[in-house]
């Protein structure tokens, strides 16, 4: 579904990304961990449109979509959960979660509604009230609600567990495997990199900007250089 290949990004001076290639194929949980600042975040802004490129190209079931803007992108199924929620606080839950269906007819946003609030119900039961006064852990669900909401064909999902508990992390990647056992694309990034690779099929260990390590998640959960540097074991 997703081919990249050779992928350089620069801020300014500063190479981000050095000649980056994965891929990702349909169906699959694809999991990429890495350290703070290692480009995790920056590959998925590039891989969205939000980040330019400076070198390589990034193919979408069969497509080049390296020039392509990022409405293209998500009309064409590729939808990013970005880092930090990024919620419109003073709307309703139920606004930012039509929000997330705007590439959609009008006549489908229903039904997806009853789906994201069947995955989350406690979505449904706070439909009515501001973003904003939601918790950590439900602004997650519903950054990822109103991702759904789009039919993403690819899920690109940053840092899902960023500053939550333990409980709602775990909660977090149960939905996640749900949505995988759905049949559901999904590339994910992670700071929690033994939680990452456990549910992943395949995964990819990225070190200043360059892709260091490749395997299915087990292989990687027992390879003692990843263990050691991500796992503190």
């Amino acid at each position: 579904m997703l081919e990249v290949s050779s992928l350089s990004s620069r801020y300014g001076r500063i190479t981000a990304l050095h000649d980056v290639s994965l891929r990702v194929d349909s169906g699959e949980l694809v999991a990429l961990v890495g350290a703070n600042g290692a480009g995790k975040s920056t590959l998925l802004r590039a891989l969205s449109g939000i980040q330019p490129t400076c070198g390589g190209s990034v193919g979408f079931e069969g497509r080049d979509v390296t020039r392509s803007s990022p409405r293209a992108r998500v009309r064409m199924g590729i939808v990013q959960v970005p880092e930090g929620r990024q919620v419109f606080s003073p709307l309703p839950v139920e606004d930012n979660l039509r929000l997330g269906a705007f590439v959609r007819p009008s006549a489908e946003v229903a039904g997806s509604l009853e789906q994201v609030y069947s995955l989350f119900p406690v979505l449904a039961q706070k439909r009515k009230e501001p973003a904003g006064t939601l918790s950590g852990g439900q602004q997650q669900m519903l950054a990822i609600g109103r991702a759904l909401m789009a039919r993403p064909r690819l899920l690109l999902l940053d840092e899902p567990s960023m500053g939550l508990a333990p409980r709602l992390v775990a909660e977090i990647f149960a939905t996640i495997r749900a949505l995988r056992q759905a049949a559901t694309t999904i590339l994910l990034v992670d700071q929690n990199a033994r939680a990452a690779l456990s549910i992943a099929d395949r995964a990819y260990v990225i070190e200043v900007g360059r892709i260091a390590l490749t395997g299915s998640g087990s292989e990687l959960l027992d390879d003692d250089a990843v263990r050691e540097a991500y796992l503190g074991l």
